[in-house]
């Protein structure tokens, strides 16, 4: 009998992206307080799923595959709409979304070559890559409240943070995977 597919870890990533184009829709129609709230249930099913997996021995292939994905869904969306939405009071600042999607769109593709050329190869998220991460939904957890709260005076050193994490994760990733190659530990030789 095979493993079960839909886990509770897998039906939480799921609804984590779900919730990406409820976001949408709330932060277009001006319900602030209420995208606030789904941002921060999806923050928690981002938490739980990983957790369940872990300690509940939920841990699938579908699971590893789905979570990046759903994060990128919520996080892309969540900044197309923060950015391009009308009547934001404050907005994510143009450059720094087309930053952001340039970077992630870099990265797919160097992925899907490297994987078409040399063969699946596995690439770990560098601490810089966390950060970026972080400072990016931090980004978006900020400028909801903010739209919620009216006081939003402290967002540009967020944003200007969140871009040089951006560009500093893009060039060390690029940096990593020229001098170790993707997939090796560090240390490891090369092929």
């Amino acid at each position: 009998m095979s493993a079960p597919i839909l886990t509770v870890a897998n039906q939480l990533t799921l609804l984590r992206m779900g919730l990406a184009p409820l976001l949408v829709v709330l932060v277009l129609q001006g319900h602030m307080g209420w995208a606030l709230g789904v941002f921060v249930v999806a923050g928690v099913t981002d938490a739980l799923d990983g957790l369940i997996a872990r300690l509940g021995g939920q841990q699938t292939t579908l699971g590893a595959m789905l979570d990046p994905v759903a994060d990128k869904v919520l996080m892309t969306s969540s900044f197309i709409a923060l950015t391009w939405g009308s009547g934001l009071a404050f907005a994510i600042p143009v450059w720094l979304t087309v930053v952001i999607l340039s970077r992630d769109a870099i990265i797919i593709v160097s992925v899907a070559i490297v994987n078409l050329t040399l063969g699946r190869r596995i690439f770990y998220p560098s601490l810089l890559g966390k950060l970026c991460t972080v400072s990016q939904l931090l980004t978006i957890g900020l400028v909801l409240l903010a739209n919620v709260t009216g006081g939003g005076a402290m967002l540009r050193h967020l944003f200007t943070a969140t871009l040089v994490l951006t560009v500093a994760s893009a060039l060390h990733y690029v940096y990593l995977a020229s001098t170790r190659g993707p997939g090796r530990a560090p240390g490891e030789p090369a092929e």
